[in-house]
């Protein structure tokens, strides 16, 4: 049987995937600047039309983000060791970037049913609540959503960048927890907030943390992008 006609992709997926394997390789090391439009099109012979959709489709991926002013870069992405307590904002800065957080709520009320199990507490024991967008030079990463005790933290707007360092002022920072993490689908809210499409691949963490004492202070849920972060176990 004759070969049939031979398939070729089209320009701006050979241009898309070229690109993604000299970031997956290293030639492109995460945060450097990718060429202007104009150059990739001319270096590789294609319009700047073409380069456009491949852009679009790399950014798709989370391989790269496009700061508006600014250009485009390789994404960078975080890693949380899973054998060592830390928080977000000590995440982001040991790897050089800036975390911000930007309040979305906050309040003080009664403890729900689901957050009385979490924090083992009674009924109707006041709890903290603040709901913030985490971010890391200027990128939104993650929607965290932290329940804690009421005598922990009795006026929201005490609290910082960091919610750990603000619990350790008062003497109740978690010196250990437990953490479930879930595989899901963002929620159009969340997906709204952390700028990508509803359905996106996230994580979602649920963290209950413990402070010296072994009581539970922290009830948290957090809704990660999972194109942005990585949890990294090491197994003895």
């Amino acid at each position: 049987m004759a070969d049939g006609p031979e398939t070729r992709l089209p320009r701006y997926r050979e241009l898309s995937d070229h690109i993604a394997r000299q970031i997956e390789e290293g030639a492109l090391s995460p945060g450097s600047a990718l060429p202007p439009e104009r150059t990739l099109a001319e270096r590789h012979g294609v319009s700047r039309v073409t380069v456009r959709k491949a852009m679009e489709q790399l950014s798709g991926r989370g391989l790269i983000e496009q700061r508006r002013g600014a250009g485009t870069f390789v994404a960078r992405r975080v890693s949380q060791p899973l054998s060592v307590l830390t928080s977000f904002s000590e995440d982001v800065a040991a790897r050089g970037m800036v975390a911000e957080s930007r309040l979305v709520h906050s309040g003080v009320g009664r403890a729900s049913p689901e957050e009385v199990i979490g924090l083992g507490v009674a009924p109707g024991h006041s709890v903290t609540r603040i709901t913030r967008l985490r971010s890391a030079d200027g990128q939104p990463l993650a929607l965290e959503a932290a329940t804690v005790l009421g005598e922990a933290l009795p006026d929201p707007t005490l609290i910082g960048d960091s919610l750990y360092a603000t619990l350790a002022e008062h003497g109740m920072r978690p010196v250990r927890a437990v953490q479930r993490l879930t595989a899901i689908a963002i929620d159009p809210y969340a997906a709204n907030l952390l700028e990508v499409q509803p359905g996106a691949p996230a994580l979602l963490i649920t963290r209950i943390g413990y402070t010296a004492e072994d009581r539970a202070v922290e009830f948290t849920r957090s809704t990660f992008r999972g194109d942005r972060w990585d949890f990294v176990a090491e197994l003895t």
